[in-house]
């Protein structure tokens, strides 16, 4: 895999790890529930469920990139419909999910990790996600070795960024400044959802 199609899954992977959900509900209730250690617990559970589905996604689709390449070009295709799916739900997003964060009881580290992990293993929509994305990234990666890669890659994002959002968390200006620019973020990374999946479309 080449450094520019890395560089492109990191982009894709930073953007799906800021865009406002369900994960950051529960990363950031935990952490205002408990303390930074709750945030980075649930963070890394979270991450762990996310490269299940990644290793799941990956391994699927270069099995059936290998045995029956137009049924690839299939789920790709779907993958690409769905990307612009979710991109378009993200630039009429109004940042309302943010609005739901809320400090709760106190939390232990056990119910941290557990919220972490079923969050991400629980949410199918994570595993088309992935098979959306990686439709594209397992033709560049042809060796086992890139393919680890584009694994590894959104799980270190992912649990990278939500320990970023448990400490920032601890400072409640930060708080603020996230609940301001929701709704960028989401328009962000709804515009780039849809300008993949367009590319997907365009390039198989």
């Amino acid at each position: 895999m080449s450094f520019s199609v890395w560089m492109s899954l990191v982009v894709i992977c930073i953007l799906g790890a800021m865009s406002p959900g369900p994960s950051l509900v529960v990363v950031a209730k935990n952490c205002l529930g408990g303390n930074w250690k709750n945030g980075v617990v649930t963070a890394w559970a979270h991450a762990l469920g996310v490269g299940m589905y990644a290793l799941a996604s990956v391994l699927g689709l270069a099995i059936v990139l290998q045995h029956n390449p137009f049924i690839f070009k299939i789920i790709a295709y779907l993958g690409a419909g769905y990307l612009f799916w979710i991109g378009f739900n993200a630039v009429q997003s109004k940042g309302g999910v943010v609005a739901k964060l809320s400090a709760g009881k106190q939390s232990t580290l056990f119910e941290s990790a557990r919220d972490g992990a079923m969050i991400s293993m629980l949410n199918p929509k994570l595993a088309l996600f992935f098979l959306a994305l990686f439709s594209q990234f397992v033709v560049a990666s042809n060796a086992s070795e890139s393919r680890a890669v584009v694994v590894a890659t959104p799980v270190l994002i992912d649990g990278l960024w939500y320990t970023a959002v448990s400490f920032m968390l601890t400072r409640p200006a930060v708080l603020d400044a996230i609940k301001d620019r929701a709704v960028l973020v989401d328009r962000l990374t709804g515009i780039v959802l849809m300008a993949l999946a367009v590319r997907v479309i365009y390039t198989m």
